[in-house]
């Protein structure tokens, strides 16, 4: 039942959250007006603008796979405590808004926290610029931050760990554990390098 759970929640953050980065994530994130502001993006929806610039595709796919992680990020911390609705909801706002907006702020090179002055110079408004190495500040802290907030509101796991039989806590299946590891391994190899 649980396992069921969290793959249907990682299914509904491929397919909604890639949804929302089609009509309006990206736009938020990267998409560059014509008269850029310091919060968010505001060109290319619904990848309008792509047919002429086809290296675009290649960003929106690859920047649209960290935007479903760190919506992934999420549903782990809030395992067996919310329905599919709530987390559709969430995984809606995440990869249209909040996720977005951080990307912009972080990635874009016009966002507030990494930006050219007039000198030509990167810089924040606090200072230097946000340096992020490989996704990690950006991705990890956004799907982070939204697991804390999640599992604040969903709360602990009532009695799930309490008078407990130890085989109840078994792997469901230690081949394929290790085969998804595997995946993951090789995976990593072109997601952070090509970073």
């Amino acid at each position: 039942k649980n396992t069921q759970n969290i793959l249907g929640k990682n299914l509904i953050v491929v397919t909604v959250g890639f949804l929302c980065w089609w009509a309006v994530g990206y736009s938020f994130a990267l998409g560059m007006p014509e008269h850029p502001n310091r919060f968010i993006g505001g060109a290319n929806f619904f990848m309008d603008g792509f047919w002429n610039d086809k290296s675009k595709f290649r960003i929106w796919l690859f920047q649209g796979t960290f935007c479903a992680t760190g919506g992934t990020i999420v549903s782990g911390a809030t395992a067996e405590r919310t329905k599919l609705k709530g987390f559709a909801t969430y995984t809606i706002l995440m990869t249209s808004i909040i996720y977005p907006c951080v990307v912009y702020w972080v990635w874009s090179g016009h966002g507030f926290l990494n930006y050219k002055n007039d000198q030509g110079r990167y810089e924040s408004i606090v200072g230097p610029p946000f340096m992020d190495f490989a996704g990690s500040g950006v991705v990890h802290l956004v799907g982070g931050v939204g697991a804390l907030f999640g599992a604040l509101l969903v709360g602990p796991r009532t009695g799930r760990f309490s008078g407990r039989d130890e085989a109840e806590f078994d792997g469901h299946s230690i081949p394929f554990c290790v085969l998804g590891t595997f995946f993951l391994w090789f995976g990593w190899y072109g997601f952070n390098p090509g970073s």
